[in-house]
């Protein structure tokens, strides 16, 4: 085995740029980019410059085919991730996806079926699972200290997005080569956290707002309710037309609530939590007096502060592939947050609850149908260049 990966980059637009940026940087000190793919000349030209040794391809499969890499890290639209994803599984080279990891969860399955039988590695650039501030809350809530889940709230409303943003690829904003709008490509990250720390919920209703603020034919405003296997109950807001937008995570538990904000004032991320001096539900069952409530305090919550995004993701992914050490997040728990952003798509469109598991076939048909009946005219202007170095 190689002291570094040999890896090939699918894909050079906006986030295939920022990881050949990081790589230049050191930043990923166990990965040699050896070739680089995609359809567009400009890109892979400006690719070239960047990265003079590697070899260019103007296609997925000649990369996959061309010997020159063992692994290969996929940023292209949606709807290529599982059949490029499934390609190079076969042809024997390990694979780390751009999120999500596809548009519709049978097109999922059927890529989660191929990984399953291979030997090689299959995983998800879930950068945010990297975040000392999640990875926190994720073990709180799973340790059980504070009891189980009750409520919780996410409004994650700073994605505002400008008309020129949607207007600057053909494939944004359209069923066809999107597959959707905010909930499939701002949100994956944070419908992902949200069922890594809170569980996968039962139920689903969800109202998703097409074009509501932008000359788009897909959803740019969501509001989505949840209801968990225990009763517990969630919400989930977003859009990309608010500004300024909010980040806040609000995770009431039996005997705490928890809170995590992007403090708009300073930008950065906070951790507290009300904790209670006993359980929220024994004090409503057993208190006398009818107006009391249980007392607590206030108390920052401390992490590790390391939040090594994009770069400790492939990091991980390489050392898996050299040593076998554990990667950020296994393949197979990218169809998780899929699996809710399709079935808040399908209660919006039936206009009622929707039970998980949902009807993955009848989801597909009515994604086809939005497609065959799409007469939405889609206005392309030269291309803008987008800063990748949120860590969204």
């Amino acid at each position: 085995m190689s002291e570094k990966v040999r890896l090939g980059i699918i894909g050079v637009g906006n986030m295939g740029t920022a990881h050949i940026e990081n790589y230049l940087g050191g930043k990923m000190p166990e990965i040699e980019i050896t070739c680089v793919a995609d359809t567009d000349k400009k890109r892979l030209d400006a690719a070239k410059k960047k990265l003079p040794d590697a070899v260019c391809f103007s296609d997925s499969s000649s990369l996959i085919r061309s010997g020159l890499c063992e692994a290969v890290l996929i940023a292209t639209p949606h709807y290529f991730h599982p059949p490029i994803a499934i390609e190079a599984l076969g042809s024997g080279l390990h694979v780390m996806s751009e999120k999500p990891a596809g548009v519709y969860t049978k097109q999922v399955r059927e890529l989660l079926k191929v990984a399953s039988k291979s030997d090689k590695t299959y995983t998800l650039m879930l950068n945010q699972r990297t975040n000392c501030v999640y990875r926190k809350l994720k073990e709180l809530v799973s340790s059980g200290k504070y009891g189980e889940i009750r409520r919780v709230s996410w409004i994650i409303t700073d994605w505002f997005r400008s008309q020129q943003y949607y207007n600057s690829g053909g494939w944004r904003a359209t069923w066809s080569g999107e597959g959707g709008g905010v909930i499939l490509n701002q949100c994956p990250h944070q419908l992902d956290l949200w069922q890594w720390i809170c569980g996968m919920p039962a139920r689903v209703r969800a109202f998703c707002h097409e074009g509501k603020w932008h000359d788009i034919e897909v959803e740019d405003d969501v509001t989505i309710y949840v209801e968990y296997p225990n009763g517990a109950t969630g919400t989930f807001i977003t859009t990309t037309g608010d500004c300024p937008g909010t980040n806040r995570l609000e995770i009431t538990l039996d005997k705490a609530k928890l809170i995590c904000e992007n403090n708009p004032r300073t930008d950065k991320f906070e951790l507290y939590a009300y904790e209670l001096d006993g359980s929220t539900q024994e004090f409503i069952r057993t208190s006398d007096k009818g107006f009391e409530k249980l007392h607590g305090k206030w108390t920052d919550i401390e992490t590790d502060g390391k939040n090594e995004q994009h770069p400790g993701v492939l990091n991980a992914f390489a050392a898996h592939v050299l040593r076998g050490e554990p990667l950020v997040a296994e393949g197979a728990e990218g169809i998780n947050g899929l699996i809710i952003s399709n079935a808040a798509f399908l209660s919006s469109w039936l206009g009622k609850t929707v039970e998980i598991p949902f009807d993955e076939d009848l989801y597909l048909d009515m994604l086809n149908e939005k497609i065959k009946n799409s007469k939405f005219k889609k206005v392309v202007n030269e291309q803008v260049e987008e800063n990748m170095s949120s860590t969204y």
